[in-house]
């Protein structure tokens, strides 16, 4: 996958985020904190967008909340680990 189709899957899951009522406070801040979580876990993307909402917003939040911004990109989520995380 190229990096032109993960940017759209990126948004798509941002767009699924705000469409289940999912606060989102900046699109491109929210963007970023996904792209370093693809960076870190090699995230299964597809797979997660199509995911039931219980399971989709797990991922969501859990990459939203455990994220630590002191560096771009970061590789720091404490002890979270995605459940859609790649190989």
């Amino acid at each position: 996958m190229n990096r032109k189709q993960k940017y759209k899957l990126y948004e798509e899951i941002v767009n699924r985020a705000m469409e289940l009522g999912i606060k989102v406070q900046n699109k491109f801040s929210t963007m970023m904190d996904i792209e370093c979580a693809d960076l870190t876990f090699n995230l299964r993307l597809q797979d997660w967008l199509e995911a039931d909402d219980f399971n989709f917003s797990h991922d969501f939040y859990g990459i939203k909340n455990c994220i630590v911004r002191d560096k771009y990109p970061t590789n720091n989520f404490g002890y979270f680990v995605p459940r859609f995380a790649g190989k």
